[in-house]
Formats: C-alpha cells, structure tokens, sequence
C-alpha cells in the first residue's frame, strides 16, 4: 500500500520546539507564581477512590517496565498483523529517543517534584513529565501509522479521539496524583512533540519514499 508522509514536520518540530521553550522559560524565571499549584489543587479536588484507583493505574502503564512491555506488544501486533517493516524501527527510535531526551532535560532543569499533598510517591526531577512524553510519543505515533490504514472519518475519528484521550488522561493522572505540575505535562507534550516531528523529518528524508 503506498504511503504517504506530508511535508512540514521540520517546521512542525520547530513549532513544538518553540513551545517547549516558553513553557521551560516559565518554568524557569517563575512567570505565574501560584498558577501550577492552583491547577493541580483543583485537579485534587476530584479526588475520590474510584478516580484514584484508575489514575494509578494510568501512571503505571504510563512507564517502566509496563511501558516497555506494551509497546513490545503493540510492536508485535503491527508486524504480525498488519506487516508494518520501517515502522516498527521508527517506533523503537522514537521510543528510546523520548525516554533518553527526557533524562537529558530532567538534569538540565533539575526542577524538584511538587511538596504537595501525594497519593503516590515518585523519585527524581520534575520537568518536563517522563509519562507525558513516553504516552504523546507512543500513541501519538501509533495515531499517525494507523491512519492511513483506516478507512472513513468515524474509524478515523475514534482512532484520534482514544490517542488523545490515552495521551492526556496520562499526564493528568501524574497531576492528580500530585508527583507532577501542570507545566511539566505541558513541558512533557511539547518536548515528545518536538522530537516525533524531528523522528518523521529524518525518516523521510532517508526513505525517500511516500506514506499513506
């Protein structure tokens, strides 16, 4: 099946690139004092045992070994079922690439974790969110490969709609669990962001093939 890979991505890098900058910069010089706690504190407001039971459950997919283990699945899938060759490269580079870009900006930043009320405990700098980044890279580039094998805008729709849904309801289980603020997931889906569209540029450009 001929594919097709749209132009822009090295704009489309520089865009998120942009917006990781001015949300770091925030971050940085303290731009909003009190705006991060008082989002997360009405994220924690929510909270009831239910919401709790299924936000943990979210963060722990959301990295580590579970991660790694249902992206192996995923992976496994695409290849047995759906013949995917080059992609499943390119959700391993990018996988690892966010994982490690993560690390790298963690220690530059060395922003320490909220001293807020807790429902779970988490070690290690606060920004940008580890969650956040695996989740925008692994199910935002799943959301990219499958849809050209969709056919019509409601298969379409629903494979956008659980994406995003998978992607933020991720990161907002680290808010509500009170390991991350808001700004950190935010910081987290720009990075990912920057680096699939850096990921989608260079793969192009060495395939020099088409996707559809």
């Amino acid at each position: 099946m001929r594919r097709f890979l749209p132009s822009g991505y090295p704009a489309a890098a520089l865009a998120a690139a942009c917006s990781f900058v001015v949300i770091a910069a925030a971050v940085r010089l303290q731009a909003a004092p009190g705006l991060d706690e008082k989002l997360a504190a009405r994220v924690q407001s929510w909270e009831s045992p239910g919401l709790t039971l299924c936000m943990t459950l979210l963060s722990w997919i959301g990295t580590g070994l579970p991660l790694v283990l249902l992206t192996a699945v995923i992976m496994g899938l695409l290849y047995h079922k759906l013949g995917f060759r080059r992609e499943i490269w390119l959700i391993a580079l990018t996988a690892v690439g966010s994982a490690l870009l993560n690390v790298a900006l963690k220690h530059l930043f060395r922003r320490p974790r909220p001293e807020v009320y807790r429902l779970a405990e988490a070690a290690g700098f606060s920004f940008p969110s580890g969650h956040s980044m695996a989740a925008f890279s692994l199910y935002g580039l799943l959301a990219f490969l499958l849809w050209p094998r969709l056919q019509g805008s409601f298969s379409r729709t629903v494979l956008l709609a659980a994406a995003a849904s998978l992607i933020l309801a991720i990161g907002l289980s680290r808010i509500y669990l009170g390991v991350h603020y808001p700004s950190d997931v935010l910081g987290g889906y720009a990075a990912s962001a920057c680096w699939i569209a850096a990921v989608l540029a260079l793969y192009r450009r060495l395939t020099r093939q088409e996707l559809r």
